[in-house]
C-alpha cells in the first residue's frame, strides 16, 4: 500500500490544506494521513483567524505517526511557524523520509500572512535542503530568492538561487503571470515547462491540489519530470469542472 502524508493547515470549506491533501490522495488511489499545523477559521471569502496546533502537540503528532508508519512521501503545506518547520526538519531526517515535497505556502489569496518571517528563514535554513521538489508560485519565489521576478531571465536567477539552498528539483508555478499556464521546473538535466490553457475564474486551493498530485505521483515511482507532468493535467481537468460553492463566486475542484 502507497501512503502519502500532509502536513499543513486545516481548512474547514476543504478547498485547500489538508482536506484538499486528503480528497485528492483518495482521488489519486493512495493512502492518505494528515497532520494539521495550524487551524483556520475560512471560508471562500478569505481567512479570518489562524489558530496554532502549538509546538507540543505538533511534536507529539509527528512522532506518535513517524515511529509507526513511514510514508512513501511528504508534502508540507502551511507551516506558519518557525518550530513547525524545525520538526518537520528534525522528523525528515530521523525517520529517513526519501520524497519531500514543499508547496512554500506564505501568503493567503486574501493577503493572510501563512509563514511568519522567522519561519521562512528556517524554512531556507532547516527544509529546503531536505527537499526533493520545491513548488512555490511567483510570490513565493520571490520572497524565498529575495529578488523580483519580471522576466525570463529573472525566474532563471530565482531558481538558481533556491537550488542553491538545497532542493533537488524547483517547479515555478505561473498562475501569477500572463497568458497561459506555464509552470517551468528547474533541476536534473533539463529545464522543462509545462503550459496549460488559462481557465476563467477564481481558484481556490490551486497549488495544494497540484502539488498533493505530484506527491502522490513521485510515491508512486514516477520520475519528477513525469509527477509534474500528470500532475498539470490533473489539475486541469479539476479546472474544467470546478464551481462556486460559497457566497464569493470563488470556484472550488470537485473531488
Amino acid at each position: 500500500m502507497i501512503k502519502v502524508l500532509s502536513i499543513a493547515g486545516s481548512d474547514p470549506s476543504s478547498g485547500a490544506g489538508i482536506q484538499a491533501d486528503l480528497k485528492v490522495f483518495q482521488a489519486l488511489g493512495v493512502y492518505g494521513m494528515a497532520i494539521p499545523v495550524a487551524l483556520t477559521a475560512q471560508n471562500s471569502r478569505g481567512v479570518s483567524a489562524i489558530y496554532t496546533a502549538g509546538p507540543k502537540a505538533f511534536s507529539a503528532q509527528v512522532d506518535a505517526l513517524l515511529s509507526d508508519i513511514t510514508p512513501d512521501a511528504l508534502k508540507t503545506g502551511m507551516l506558519l511557524m518557525p518550530w513547525a518547520v524545525r520538526t518537520v526538519a528534525k522528523a525528515t531526517t530521523n525517520y529517513g523520509i526519501k520524497n519531500l515535497i514543499i508547496d512554500p505556502v506564505i501568503r493567503s489569496s486574501s493577503g493572510e500572512v501563512l509563514l511568519k518571517p522567522d519561519a521562512i528563514r528556517s524554512l531556507r535554513k532547516n527544509l529546503l535542503p531536505l527537499a526533493l521538489v520545491l513548488t512555490p508560485n511567483i510570490p513565493e519565489a520571490e520572497t524565498l530568492a529575495g529578488l523580483k521576478i519580471k522576466s525570463k531571465q529573472d525566474m532563471d536567477l530565482a531558481a538558481g538561487q533556491l537550488l542553491d539552498m538545497g532542493p533537488q528539483y524547483i517547479l515555478i508555478k505561473g498562475g501569477h503571470a500572463r497568458g497561459p499556464a506555464v509552470d517551468t521546473l528547474y533541476g536534473g538535466k533539463t529545464v522543462l515547462s509545462f503550459s496549460t490553457k488559462r481557465r476563467k475564474g477564481d481558484f481556490h486551493g490551486t497549488g495544494c491540489v497540484l502539488s498533493s498530485a505530484i506527491t502522490v505521483f513521485i510515491a508512486q515511482g514516477f520520475p519528477v519530470e513525469k509527477a509534474v507532468e500528470k500532475a498539470k493535467l490533473f489539475v486541469d481537468s479539476l479546472l474544467i469542472t470546478a464551481k462556486p460553492i460559497g457566497k464569493s463566486g470563488t470556484k472550488y475542484f470537485q473531488l
